[in-house]
């Protein structure tokens, strides 16, 4: 595991200490979690943006159209079987 090193704005960091208390963990260990979580967060974000792109772009949602097309076939001859 690496080490980093960085600071904090002092009413930040009384938060983040009065927090870590509170849950009995080292503050390392809850700026690991809140990092992990954010980070996720902006994963997310990432993707629901490119879903509403894809939704403006027309060749985009040509092929999904015809992929659905293509699935809802596939589950015809499933069910006919």
């Amino acid at each position: 595991m690496a080490t980093f090193t960085s600071s904090l704005p002092d009413d930040l960091l009384e938060r983040l200490t009065k927090e870590a208390k509170k849950l009995s963990l080292p503050k390392n260990k809850l700026l690991e979690n809140a990092l992990r979580l954010y980070l996720e967060h902006l994963k997310r974000v990432e993707y629901i943006q490119s879903f509403k792109r894809a939704a403006g772009d027309e060749d985009s949602l040509a092929l999904a159209e015809e992929g659905m097309a293509d699935y809802f076939k596939q589950l015809e001859e499933h069910e006919a079987r």
